[in-house]
């Protein structure tokens, strides 16, 4: 009895190992995954001389002749000029830190960006926040021309603040 059970496990670790597929295997030589579509049999060559009369016709209107008013791009000019730019600054190690602090301010933006991204479903709740918002911004602040006024005297006195002159 102990060597029937040893011959059925045997035997169903075979059929294990060697298992087919439940679907046919069809070999094909193409690399496409589209269907082999003939070409098509059009005899008439209307539509062909139909379309080269209208890009004929089309062809002169479309014709751009470029000026030689544009002035060229000085390089030296714009070097020159951004020199006399750099030595008027006072503090230039500050002009340095704060670039710099933008560049990484960039970069770890990109970063936060793309982790946040990667989250799924938050970018999508996000879109929805930002559409929501949208929305009520426009009904609050754009719709109605009360609210189009009182959204200018905001900014405007948002401008005096940040410029000191309030």
């Amino acid at each position: 009895m102990a060597a029937a059970a040893a011959a059925a496990a045997s035997t169903s670790m075979a059929a294990t190992a060697v298992s087919t597929s439940r679907f046919p295997v069809r070999w094909t030589t193409s690399c496409s995954a589209f269907p082999y579509l003939p070409p098509r049999l059009s005899t008439s060559t209307a539509f062909s001389t139909s379309f080269k009369k209208l890009s004929e016709s089309r062809s002169t209107l479309l014709q751009v002749k470029a000026s030689e008013e544009s002035p060229a791009v000085d390089t030296t000019e714009l070097l020159s000029d951004l020199k006399e730019k750099w030595d008027a600054v006072e503090n230039k190690s500050t002009v340095i830190v704060y670039g710099g602090g933008a560049i990484v301010g960039v970069w770890l933006a990109s970063i936060i960006i793309g982790a946040i991204n990667s989250v799924p479903l938050l970018p999508k709740i996000l879109e929805l926040v930002g559409l929501g918002y949208t929305g009520w911004f426009v009904y609050r602040y754009l719709l109605f021309k009360s609210s189009r006024k009182e959204l200018a005297e905001d900014i405007e006195s948002l401008k005096k603040k940040i410029a000191g002159t309030e």
